[in-house]
């Protein structure tokens, strides 16, 4: 089981901030080789769930996730968000938390637990590495673009 935290100072406001890091389908654009399908209908809330479907051709693996805990942002007031993964190969989880840092802009900081099945514990220094750079750019991604025209807002 590999754990990692990234954290990030956005300048944008909170509300953006938090719009663009939990409208599911533009984690597909951020992650290489990945695609993401909400299989439940909008908005997001508790309960909500999405698969990130990882392929190189035919080769690939599912990520299922389920919205947890569903707290946006309101009033200046943080948000938090907590997803499990339920795949048959990755588990674990992940929370994302956006609250107001200085000069009107956004601290933003995402935890992750990755338990890949059948991958021996040796390779969790491995696992947190990849899962920091992969996890790293992805947000970073997310936070510099706006909303693209096939990703509607959660």
């Amino acid at each position: 089981m590999a754990q990692f935290l990234l954290e990030r100072t956005a300048p944008l406001p909170l509300d953006e901030a938090w719009r663009r890091l939990t409208t599911w389908p533009r984690h597909g654009q951020a992650v290489p080789l990945t695609r993401v399908t909400v299989l439940t209908p909008p908005p997001t809330a508790e309960g909500t769930v999405f698969v990130a479907r990882t392929a190189l051709g035919p080769l690939g693996f599912d990520d299922r996730m389920e919205v947890t805990v569903w707290r946006p942002p309101s009033g200046g007031e943080p948000g938090h968000c907590r997803l499990e993964k339920r795949g048959r190969l990755v588990r674990g989880w992940a929370e994302i938390e956006v609250r107001p840092g200085p000069g009107g802009r956004t601290r933003v900081t995402w935890r992750e637990e990755l338990d890949v099945r059948l991958l021996p514990g040796v390779f969790d220094g491995v696992l947190r590495g990849a899962g920091r750079w992969v996890f790293g750019r992805a947000v970073n991604r997310l936070l510099r673009q706006g909303l693209s025209p096939s990703a509607p807002p959660a």
